[in-house]
């Protein structure tokens, strides 16, 4: 299918995040095979410049199982699944004016035993240059994936298949659908191309007003140290607490998360109040049709500003509410993603060489992006399995990686009546995590919490 597809060149419109082939000429022979490669796609130019010694733009997505993992088993299970899935099973390499993927194919992925402190940094040359990695302990099964593969829904469909061939190879017969892709079909063009680009297709590119925001400030871990504490509860009751604040399951958790951060500002001793907002990744394969497994989302900033007033919890969801009928819609959308794309498309900027490049997102990311925003939210939705799949599941959970900086991220999914909540960060402190758990239990969620700490903070264990 691969060598079927069109040449392509950088940034040639809205075919240029397909499959693209260069064809090198052997003096005196005929052609050599063409040589594939992916352009990074718009969200995925920016994650390799972020990297450090310490960070890595990589998330992690897991199944716990109701029996215990055969680790040679998921080995088997993954050699064959990640064929399906080219753009994954891929290198990153450097040129002078871009990076891009290349396929891959040394040995690898090896599944590993699982290790407590997740989400670690993946230097671009370790384990065979391969952007991900796969974990077993006991019931469960992970991955996890640097950001310039894809988000959360390709690498949904990347976990998703490789338990369902894993279960196939115990003698169980699973379907296809949803998340489960059909291991005996070739990729559709659509899954490798460049969505941005795509649709990124507004008359006009929207301002992004900025303000600093309030920062979480925390005493930061030990390099190599991943906190993680998880909350886990029903569906039924988070939606009916949330239906009675007149909201959705997204927008009630919004809510939660930025009275969390306005009690942590009111706690502290400061100056002056600063507004206190989330970063939240908004799918945007609800509003653009695309079957791209590559990145495809989005930021929205739902906000409060405390300096205004003292705000009740039921005025934040009133807030919140508005904000997201008023921006999450096609026609904001896509006028978003113009303005993310007409850089791209800047044929000054195309042919500046790469190190300046790096040079000036990493400055404009440090000194102003991170700063919009005081955590990160994301909420993956419910999670849909084939039939014949549901009984070998106890549920799923995300994590959003080791943050930029001090802070803390959420991420949310849910299965049958299971709604996991995963937080993690890099400093000690868990004060946002308390307040957060502490309302959902004052609003009458029952709440289990785990985690990878030795022993929770004594304020976490009386919530």
């Amino acid at each position: 299918m691969e060598n079927n597809l069109k040449k392509q060149q950088a940034g040639s419109g809205s075919l240029n995040s397909q499959l693209n082939t260069r064809d090198h000429t052997l003096t005196g022979k005929k052609r050599s095979e063409p040589k594939i490669w992916y352009k990074l796609d718009l969200s995925a130019i920016v994650y390799p410049t972020l990297q450090r010694r310490d960070f890595s733009s990589v998330y992690r997505l897991s199944v716990l199982l109701k029996e215990p993992v055969d680790p040679v088993i998921l080995q088997k299970a993954a050699d064959i699944a990640l064929t399906r899935f080219p753009t994954y099973k891929t290198a990153i390499r450097k040129g002078l004016f871009w990076r891009y993927l290349e396929p891959n194919n040394r040995p690898g992925p090896f599944v590993q035993k699982d290790i407590r402190n997740f989400c670690m940094p993946m230097p671009f040359k370790a384990g065979n240059r391969y952007l991900l990695r796969i974990y077993y302990y006991d019931h469960r099964i992970s991955l996890e994936a640097h950001h310039c593969l894809g988000d959360g829904t390709g690498g949904m469909c990347v976990l998703q298949t490789i338990t369902a061939v894993y279960l196939r190879l115990l003698g169980h017969e699973i379907s296809n659908g949803y998340f489960v892709m059909d291991i005996n079909e070739p990729p559709h063009p659509e899954e490798l191309e460049d969505a941005y680009m795509k649709y990124a297709n507004a008359k006009v590119c929207p301002a992004r007003p900025g303000e600093k925001t309030y920062r979480v400030r925390g005493t930061r871990e030990p390099f190599y140290t991943f906190n993680v504490i998880d909350g886990i509860m029903s569906v039924k009751e988070v939606i009916a607490v949330a239906g009675k604040y007149n909201a959705t399951i997204t927008e009630y958790l919004n809510s939660v998360l930025l009275y969390a951060l306005i009690q942590k500002q009111q706690s502290e001793w400061h100056l002056n109040l600063r507004p206190v907002k989330i970063a939240m990744p908004v799918n945007l394969r609800r509003f653009f049709p695309s079957r791209t497994l590559r990145n495809f989302i989005t930021m929205v900033y739902p906000a409060i500003d405390p300096r205004l007033g003292e705000y009740t919890f039921e005025e934040i969801v009133k807030q919140v509410h508005n904000y997201m009928r008023y921006y999450i819609n096609e026609k904001f959308l896509r006028g978003d993603i113009t303005t993310n794309a007409s850089t791209q498309r800047n044929p000054f900027i195309r042919v500046v060489p790469l190190f300046i490049k790096d040079f000036v997102v990493r400055q404009f990311y440090t000194r102003v992006q991170d700063k919009n925003s005081s955590a990160g939210l994301t909420n993956m939705g419910a999670l849909k399995v084939p039939e014949d799949m549901k009984p070998f599941i106890e549920r799923f959970d995300i994590y959003m990686g080791q943050p930029f900086s001090s802070r803390t991220n959420c991420a949310i999914i849910s299965f049958e009546d299971t709604l996991t909540i995963n937080f993690a960060s890099s400093i000690m402190e868990s004060d946002v995590e308390r307040y957060f758990f502490r309302k959902l239990v004052a609003d009458g969620i029952h709440v289990t919490i785990e985690s990878n700490r030795e022993s929770l903070p004594e304020a976490m264990e009386h919530i």
